[in-house]
C-alpha cells in the first residue's frame, strides 16, 4: 500500500517520541491503529454490502430472462438463479407457516 522503508518507519519513530515523549506515544500508537482498524472494517463492510448488491442485481436480472423465456428450456445458469431464489422464497415463508 505505502511504499515505506525501515529507515523512514525509524525517522517517523524517532519524530513521534521527540514530538509526544514516552510517555504519550503508547497510547497515541494505540489511537492510531484503533483508527486504522476502524477504517478498515468499514472499508470491508462497504465492499460486502456491494458485493450482494451485485450478487441480488445478477440474481433479478437472471430472473428476469428466465420469465421472458417462460421458465421453461432455461439455461444452467438462469435455473441455478431461480432455484437460488426459489430456495431464498421458502426460507422466508417458513417463519410464517401454520403449525
Amino acid at each position: 500500500m505505502f511504499d515505506i522503508g525501515f529507515w523512514e518507519l525509524l525517522v517517523i519513530g524517532v519524530m513521534a517520541l521527540l514530538i509526544l515523549g514516552p510517555e504519550r506515544l503508547p497510547g497515541a500508537m494505540r489511537s492510531t491503529i484503533n483508527t486504522i482498524r476502524s477504517v478498515r472494517n468499514t472499508a470491508t463492510g462497504f465492499k460486502q454490502e456491494v458485493e450482494h448488491q451485485l450478487r441480488v442485481h445478477e440474481l433479478h436480472e437472471n430472473l428476469k430472462k428466465a420469465e421472458q423465456q417462460g421458465l421453461k428450456d432455461l439455461s444452467p445458469e438462469l435455473e441455478q438463479s431461480v432455484d437460488e431464489l426459489k430456495k431464498a422464497a421458502e426460507s422466508v415463508q417458513e417463519p410464517y407457516k401454520k403449525q
